[in-house]
């Protein structure tokens, strides 16, 4: 018999309790930002076909932020290709309004000028694609590909397969454990490494 109160977040296994926190900061943003457009109900907005919307500007707004920093923030780019939990998808300007829980994976931002793509790898998040050609990526964590040292991947892969391999079956420390392992070899296949 339990005596002490139950909080459901901290007796779920650790990936549902990220998974728990991850929807509850996307419904607090969509939330926030829905209470923003409520407030300024005198602007119209007009749907275009993608091809007008092209002709229009060709860019859409995007927005990527994590919890301690903006890295854009309305920034008018060509195209974001995000790494969905679904699978991998590209955005551009008047693309149909989404929601997408984000897999451990590269975000590749293209701003249009001709540069290489600029590309990050996310741990997991939740990008929101809405009908006025503006996208929001929101990540716990976010770093350049290119600041990737792919032998710290290989030894933090092999630390998190060896702390899964020590930890009592169906604990939190496996479960934490295989993040990493799955992190880790998302992170890997990003720089080029097969890690098994």
């Amino acid at each position: 018999v339990r005596t002490e109160p139950i909080s459901i977040a901290s007796d779920l296994p650790t990936r549902r309790r990220l998974s728990f926190l991850i929807v509850n900061m996307a419904l607090n943003f969509v939330s926030r930002r829905a209470a923003g457009l409520v407030r300024s109900n005198n602007v119209a907005m007009t749907r275009m076909f993608s091809s007008e919307a092209a002709e229009a500007s060709g860019n859409m707004s995007f927005s990527f932020n994590l919890p301690h920093e903006s890295i854009y923030l309305n920034a008018k780019v060509a195209q974001v290709i995000v790494p969905g939990a679904g699978g991998e998808y590209g955005v551009t300007a008047d693309h149909v309004p989404t929601v997408a829980q984000l897999k451990p994976g590269v975000l590749q931002i293209m701003h249009g000028d001709g540069s290489d793509a600029e590309k990050f790898f996310v741990s997991g998040g939740f990008a929101l694609t809405h009908a006025n050609s503006a996208t929001d990526v929101t990540c716990p964590e976010a770093v350049r590909l290119d600041d990737i040292d792919p032998n710290a991947v290989s030894s933090n892969f092999e630390a998190a397969k060896a702390s899964y391999a020590a930890a009592e079956v169906g604990s939190i420390a496996q479960a934490e454990a295989q993040i990493e392992i799955d992190v880790n070899r998302a992170m890997g296949a990003a720089v080029g490494l097969s890690l098994v």
